[in-house]
């Protein structure tokens, strides 16, 4: 079991990772926050594989725990399923002291973030992400937001949690497509801020769909350490956080262009992630060599994407109505090699799509658009 701790002016938080930890580690941060009673907002699918699971860790700290479910997938993460939990929340008569602990990927964590950022004006939060891919990004940061129909995460607020409780064992039960998606976000931080984690991640390549949990503890640990430490610097997005954004431009296009739920999200990133680091190489700020390596790692993990038919308005439009976006403009995530990004304002939907049309012709089994 390893502890990171997050330090954020007037706020610091523990994550908690190893295997096997939930009942130990879980009561001991709820009671921390010395709220009244527990409510668990989770989705059917986490409620159907751990039934009672929560309840039953926290079953020592003689807090009430209610349960609110979410139905599981992308295209739910919206404001009519917001309005749900609210809804919930009244009837439970919940207050500011009562805990929401969100239970469950990305989708629960955003879902449940959101809800204790706004209800009665702030609730105490606790994470426990049950994917890869929100334990390695979502649950970690304060970001939590809902789809609007025309962008996702455009609605949202900052909510940072008093506590991440990350079992490792809960990806036991994870889908292989859901494990997949993961790696990408994992990959991400080697290839903005840290080329030692690349580099291991090159070299366990064998490893990265294995039940290994040295291997998953070890990787997990070293990506929350990169996200924490951009965290830290840049709590509310202001600059450096921004180059989190890596491979997310495409990645929310491509989310919203084919359909939410369709394409997750981290296959969309993965495929995003590729085509910033074609953009990068056009640009004259990665190498060839560079590239090959982030190619080479990226496209066996890829899962290949085909959009309905796109054309050049629809992508100034997606691009645009991306929360990366100002104006006419994106900011734009680059890499000058692996384990360093750079920013740059001012890119333009016209400077990207000729590039975003050289890349499908490079990468055809990466990603096609019908009728393209």
């Amino acid at each position: 079991m390893r502890t990171l701790n997050v330090t954020l002016p007037g706020h610091s938080y523990p994550i908690h990772m190893g295997e096997g930890i939930l009942d130990e580690y879980l009561p001991r941060e709820v009671l921390k926050t010395r709220c009244d009673r527990v409510v668990v907002i989770t989705n059917d699918t986490i409620a159907g594989l751990y039934p009672g699971r929560i309840d039953r860790a926290l079953e020592g700290t003689g807090l009430r725990v209610h349960t609110l479910e979410v139905p599981d997938g992308e295209q739910y993460k919206s404001l009519e399923t917001l309005s749900g939990l609210y809804d919930g929340l009244m009837e439970l008569q919940a207050t500011r002291k009562t805990l929401a602990l969100a239970f469950g990927g990305g989708v629960v964590g955003d879902m449940a973030g959101f809800c204790a950022a706004t209800f009665m004006r702030g609730m105490p939060l606790v994470q426990v992400p049950t994917t890869l891919l929100s334990q390695v990004d979502s649950s970690v940061g304060g970001k939590t937001a809902v789809n609007h129909p025309r962008g996702k995460n455009t609605i949202g607020s900052f909510k940072q949690p008093e506590a991440v409780v990350m079992d490792l064992s809960l990806l036991a039960t994870l889908p292989p497509r859901e494990l997949r998606a993961g790696l990408f976000e994992l990959i991400k931080h080697g290839c903005i801020q840290d080329d030692d984690l690349f580099g291991f991640l090159e070299q366990n390549s064998g490893q990265l769909s294995s039940n290994d949990w040295g291997f998953w503890e070890e990787a997990v640990y070293r990506s929350c350490r990169v996200k924490a430490a951009v965290v830290e610097q840049d709590e509310k997005e202001a600059g450096l956080r921004a180059i989190l954004n890596f491979g997310h431009s495409l990645g929310h296009l491509i989310e919203t262009h084919a359909g939410y739920g369709k394409v997750l999200h981290g296959e969309a990133v993965g495929v995003g992630m590729l085509f910033a680091a074609f953009v990068s190489l056009k640009l004259d700020c990665l190498r060839e060599d560079a590239f090959g390596r982030i190619s080479d790692l990226l496209r066996p993990l890829v899962v290949p994407v085909e959009l309905p038919p796109l054309g050049r308005r629809e992508f100034d439009e997606l691009l645009l109505h991306d929360k990366k976006a100002s104006g006419a403009s994106l900011r734009f995530v680059l890499l000058r090699r692996p384990g360093e990004a750079l920013l740059r304002d001012g890119v333009t939907p016209e400077e990207l799509w000729p590039l975003f049309n050289e890349f499908l012709d490079r990468m055809p089994e990466v990603l096609r658009v019908a009728g393209g």
